[in-house]
């Protein structure tokens, strides 16, 4: 038996087939549909889950899925930042609904980010783990004595909305500072654009990470500074979850030791306390699937 796992996120849609050792045997991923058309978006996940269940001949035994959030696991709605047409979207119902006599488990995309690495991933072995993916946005995951932890409405371990800057710039989540106004990647293209790198105004993370490579230097400080804002970040969270592991993944994080170079060293003046000192921060290993393994680790 498999189980349907669904990663919804602002960028892209996948939907995989798990098999009970972690492993993928079916994906399909698909862009995410911009504006303000709910149903153009379920569209998209209806028919990934019609061609996933096809694909698995009637072998599906649950579903998990993982969204952007924030979520209401307890209702199961959501509500992603970045697909502002879901407003209190009935995601969990809905999927149950074209999935009928099926468990479905909803979860935030970093918690299922987190799990995915724990079972089969960076995070083998640790017992107090963040996993975070930092891209075009922030967004993390809590593993705690083992186990997912998921808050009192299924939003814990929401580590980007962490205040690193205050008085900082305005966020997309309505408060201002947060680590995702430094640290994300169309955040810190657009500093860099602003405080002199020439590159062309439609630059990506990539193209900043190209130009840090080179050594362009207003590109190395973005990197830089983003960097430190996430050891800040990670320090905090860190002291308040008592962590023994960090695991970062996304696009930005693919940068490597642009990125995790500079976090390391700030990691080391941040993280004082000497319970955290030991903190390793390591890349993650399952790129996108991470959230695929880890929606399906929810309802194995």
């Amino acid at each position: 038996m498999l189980n349907l796992a669904l990663d919804i996120g602002g960028t892209k849609i996948a939907v995989g087939l798990v098999d009970p050792a972690g492993e993928l045997v079916h994906t399909v991923v698909a862009a995410t549909p911009k504006g303000h058309d709910a149903e153009r978006v379920w569209d998209v996940l209806d028919r990934m889950i019609a061609d996933a269940a096809e694909a698995a001949k009637g072998a599906i035994r649950a579903v998990g899925i993982g969204c952007a959030g924030p979520v209401d696991a307890v209702a199961g709605t959501v509500t992603p930042i970045n697909i502002p047409s879901w407003q209190g979207f009935p995601l969990r119902d809905r999927v149950a609904a074209v999935m009928p006599g099926v468990p479905v488990q909803l979860a935030g995309d970093g918690v299922c980010m987190a799990l995915g690495e724990h079972w089969r991933g960076a995070g083998g072995g640790a017992r107090f783990m963040l996993g975070m993916v930092v891209s075009t946005g922030v967004g993390g995951g809590l593993v705690l004595d083992g186990k997912p932890y998921h808050g009192r409405t299924g939003n814990a371990g929401h580590v980007g909305h962490v205040v690193v800057e205050p008085g900082g710039q305005r966020c997309a989540c309505g408060g201002h500072g947060c680590v995702e106004t430094v640290a994300a990647g169309p955040w810190m293209t657009r500093w860099a654009l602003a405080n002199g790198w020439d590159g062309p105004p439609d630059a990506d993370a990539v193209a900043l990470a190209a130009a840090a490579g080179a050594g362009q230097p207003v590109a190395l400080k973005a990197f830089d500074r983003g960097a430190t804002a996430l050891a800040a970040m990670i320090a905090s969270v860190g002291a308040v979850c008592d962590l023994d592991l960090v695991v970062i993944g996304g696009g930005v994080a693919r940068a490597g030791p642009l990125l995790f170079d500079p976090l390391r060293v700030a990691l080391a003046d941040y993280a004082g306390l000497s319970f955290i000192r030991g903190m390793r921060v390591v890349p993650a290993v399952l790129g996108g699937d991470a959230g695929l393994i880890g929606a399906a680790a929810l309802v194995s």
